[in-house]
């Protein structure tokens, strides 16, 4: 039977198991909408009001459930509009099937409305991109798009179909199964290199796990947790790995990094051995690369072989996915029956000094609200089960630290990029992912400013998301560093026209709370979490000038720490 083009893509969705597309239409798209219409019933798509919100949506939709999320927009401003959402994830590593409109084929390249190359525009900041020719090609192309987008280390691919091949017609037929021949991931680790692993693990007397989000993207938590409390090795998370080991464990020691725990830096700077799991020695991590790990051999377990010695020499690289790695690591460690690790006693004398430092403390008076105190009461009220989004500033740091995340995929916030703007679109892809969880979007007056307008999208879709706005006037990360490095010169970090938060919420339909006393903080988060069906938003006015703490200055290295 033949389909038309647009026909072909929706039964494409249907074939790969997606329930949920965000979008927005414009006239490139219209007969891809118009199939969408007739079946509502198999995929549902959801309005957004900004393309950049629905990219972010979809993020938040495949962080929350490690499926690809999936985007249909427009033509020239619809994609581009799109484009940050998609550089995020790329810099993420986060599964997205982004699908743009085109113009037809005898219009391209001829400047027609609505006409950008989006396939050049993206070269940069996606996985692989397609643009559709034939339309007979379209279905094959799709698989190839979902197949490229999960497998291997992940990220987004984008699909771009030009309007005629919507309307054109062809027989369909979804292919089965799918072989790229330049494209085939190393899944499986090499077995010496792991034997080597294993020798180095039980004779390294200072070792710690450095863990990141690569950890959460394979579903290797339980395999990490498992090796680590078989080992009793130290665990630091990067910021997106945080929830890949539980944070309650007393062999947690913290996140680390520029805003990282005094113990988790120090641990690092001072290891014989850093076992690096599906982390990519960010420079938010290492601080100044010469003074990175100074004593340290270095073990690499990675999905993705450009990672490894990018940043950092490594002494034992091991290309394979993390999941299974960590599974023939506790192989390896099974295998050697009555195997006897290095004693590091020693080193957890030395880390529990560290720890004495209590680098994350803080005064809450009676006065003005203390960021770090929200965060910690909404740990208490939510029982530390919410999905935590976050945009991106002080706020994101504290939620970092003062959130304790037992359980992966639970954390959602833009690591590489930084995006502001990100945080209440991606709430509602983890909402809509999950209907019935408690997920909080916890921001700043400026980045929820960002993509304010997603209030609406939140009322249509009757999401009720807690957001937990911590307001102190400021572009606050910008302020610390001006602060910090610039003479305390606040070059337009200071915001002085805001509106009144309450007001903007109830004007979308949405319970609006001000909430100006500490003493007030528990009681309003906990009447917030128990509306059960409606959005609160809750304006926290928070201390004014307050900083991140611990800090590593720029070009420092990790234990050359500002604690206060």
């Amino acid at each position: 039977m033949e389909l038309t083009g647009a026909e072909i893509f929706v039964e494409c969705l249907k074939a790969e198991g997606v329930e949920t597309i965000f979008g927005y239409p414009g006239g490139a798209v219209l007969y891809i909408y118009d199939a969408l219409y007739k079946e509502a019933e198999h995929v549902n798509h959801i309005l957004v009001r900004h393309e950049q919100a629905a990219v972010h949506a979809a993020e938040g939709y495949a962080k929350a459930t490690n499926r690809p999320g999936v985007v249909l927009v427009t033509s020239g401003p619809g994609a581009t509009n799109a484009v940050t959402g998609i550089a995020d994830a790329y810099m993420d590593s986060v599964p997205l099937v982004v699908f743009t409109g085109q113009v037809p084929r005898h219009l391209i390249g001829n400047d027609a409305f609505q006409e950008v190359d989006i396939v050049g525009i993206t070269r940069p900041c996606v996985k692989h991109n397609f643009l559709v020719t034939e339309v007979k090609d379209l279905a094959t192309i799709i698989k190839k798009a979902f197949y490229i987008a999960s497998t291997g280390r992940p990220g987004p691919v984008l699909v771009d179909i030009p309007k005629d091949i919507t309307m054109a017609r062809c027989a369909f037929e979804y292919p089965k199964e799918i072989s790229i021949r330049s494209y085939n991931p190393t899944v499986k680790g090499n077995k010496r290199q792991v034997r080597r692993a294993i020798d180095l693990m039980l004779e390294s007397k200072r070792p710690i796990l450095y863990t990141g989000g690569g950890v959460i993207l394979s579903g290797g938590s339980a395999e990490l947790t498992q090796l680590a409390r078989e080992l009793q090795f130290p665990v630091t998370n990067t910021l997106m790995g945080l929830g890949a080991y539980p944070a309650t464990d007393p062999l947690f020691v913290g996140m680390l990094g520029m805003h990282g725990t005094y113990e988790a830096n120090h641990a690092m700077h001072q290891a014989d051995l850093v076992i690096a799991i599906g982390a990519r020695f960010d420079d938010r991590v290492t601080g100044n690369i010469e003074k990175f790990c100074p004593h340290a051999k270095i073990i690499h377990v990675d999905i993705d072989p450009a990672s490894i010695s990018k940043n950092v020499k490594v002494d034992i690289p091991i290309v394979g996915d993390v999941k299974r790695v960590l599974a023939d690591l506790l192989e390896e460690l099974h295998s050697r029956k009555e195997y006897q690790a290095a004693d590091i006693r020693e080193w957890w004398a030395q880390i529990n000094e560290w720890r004495k430092a209590d680098c994350l403390k803080y005064e809450q008076d009676h006065e003005s609200i203390r960021a770090q105190f929200v965060v910690e009461k909404l740990w208490e009220v939510t029982g530390g089960d919410a999905y935590l989004c976050s945009d991106v500033g002080q706020h994101q740091m504290w939620a970092a630290q003062f959130y304790k995340f037992d359980k992966p995929n639970r954390w959602i916030n833009s690591g590489g990029l930084g995006t502001m703007g990100f945080g209440l679109p991606a709430a509602m892809g983890v909402q809509i992912a999950y209907p019935e969880a408690t997920v909080a979007c916890i921001t700043g007056d400026g980045s929820i400013q960002m993509n304010i307008q997603e209030l609406s999208t939140c009322m249509q879709y009757q999401l009720p998301i807690k957001i937990v706005t911590l307001n102190n006037g400021y572009l606050g990360m910008v302020r610390q560093w001006q602060e910090f490095f610039y003479q305390k010169r606040y070059a337009m970090s200071y915001m002085d026209a805001l509106p009144d938060f309450v007001k903007l919420a109830e004007a979308y339909g949405h319970v609006g709370m001000r909430i100006e006393r500490p003493s007030d903080v528990e009681g309003a988060l906990k009447e917030a979490v128990a509306m059960k069906n409606r959005l609160v938003f809750m304006d926290f006015i928070t201390k004014r000038e307050a900083n991140v703490y611990p800090m590593v200055p720029a070009n420092a290295g990790h234990n050359e720490m500002i604690l206060v």
